[in-house]
């Protein structure tokens, strides 16, 4: 059972499932990727927490970090360790006072709680292949992917292009202080564009 490290390369909106994203994994030293299809406020969940955005209540996923450290649980790694009829299965796996624990999780969950952690992804060998197989085939290709900027409508996009850095920064903190995290990272990808 070879384990392969991944990074999270992108989180899209899904042209082909409405309301839906794909996250991107990507293998380390390699050129296989895993696209997951994932909820929206998983996708969010994710995002706030690799823009380090600080949200006015913590989101769900916070509060099972929280809980962890409570109680002396420390994340170890994420692993995803299967591949099934377009399904992806994954473990949480957990240390607390040098007792190992496997916790079965959904795999957008599962990555919500470990990049909380900071800690590292890995999948399987014969799960990147399963995967690249079915690229081949036609299934889950590129074609399913659209660059971020196709995300903003064409009004939003331009509105966004012609604030000010200031008041790019005060919408900022107005989306984050309404919860609105989707909005927040445009407005974030915008700042980051200009070098804020």
């Amino acid at each position: 059972m070879q384990k392969i490290k991944l990074d999270i390369t992108g989180i899209q909106y899904s042209q082909t499932q409405t309301g839906s994203y794909v996250l991107t994994l990507l293998e380390v030293g390699g050129k296989r990727k895993l696209p997951i299809l994932i909820g929206g406020f998983e996708a969010q969940s994710i995002a706030v927490e690799l823009e380090k955005m600080v949200p006015n209540r913590p989101l769900t996923h916070d509060l099972i970090k929280t809980f962890c450290k409570s109680f002396g649980v420390n994340v170890k790694e994420i692993l995803i360790y299967k591949f099934i009829e377009g399904v992806f299965y994954s473990k949480i796996i957990c240390e607390k006072d040098g007792m190992i624990t496997e916790i079965d999780s959904r795999t957008s969950d599962a990555i919500a709680v470990g990049v909380r952690f900071n800690s590292p992804i890995f999948t399987l060998n014969e799960v990147l292949e399963e995967v690249d197989g079915t690229e081949e085939k036609g299934n889950g290709s590129d074609e399913e992917f659209f660059d971020e900027d196709d995300e903003l409508e064409v009004g939003e996009e331009s509105e966004l292009k012609s604030a000010s850095k200031d008041e790019l920064n005060q919408r900022l903190q107005d989306a984050i202080d309404n919860e609105a995290y989707e909005l927040a990272s445009k407005i974030r990808d915008e700042l980051n564009r200009r070098g804020k």
